[in-house]
């Protein structure tokens, strides 16, 4: 259903290096697949992908209140080095990896990446 997700950035040369890096972590297969100058587009075949551009309209870039953007693992042991990864690349902190909503519930771990966009790291399993 979703083609891509875009979030903002004002300086795509660091927003490059921390998303190539935190997507090695994730999924090697993830690379950029469209880079516009402005805009480049991370995915792989078949799957949603993540846009970061600095705005068209030239003013900063501003992370969205109640905007998040989820980043799919297969198991907590994935979503804590995903975490770890954000973190180590100068991410901040947004709440720890752990269970939400009980034992049964998704395993998430939550950050900002350096622009301030709220991301998240989940294992629905």
């Amino acid at each position: 259903m979703i083609a891509y997700v875009t979030i903002g950035t004002s300086n795509m040369e660091r927003a490059t290096k921390f998303y190539n890096a935190l997507f090695a972590e994730i999924d090697p297969a993830i690379k950029v697949v469209m880079d516009a100058g402005r805009i480049k587009l991370w995915g792989k075949p078949g799957a949603p992908n993540l846009a970061v551009a600095t705005p068209f309209d030239g003013k900063a870039a501003s992370a969205g209140n109640g905007v998040m953007v989820a980043f799919g693992a297969d198991s907590p042991a994935k979503v804590d080095a995903i975490y770890k990864k954000a973190i180590e690349l100068g991410g901040t902190d947004e709440g720890a990896p752990g269970r939400r909503g009980g034992d049964k519930g998704p395993y998430v771990g939550y950050f900002r990446d350096l622009d301030g966009n709220k991301l998240n790291a989940i294992c629905m399993k």
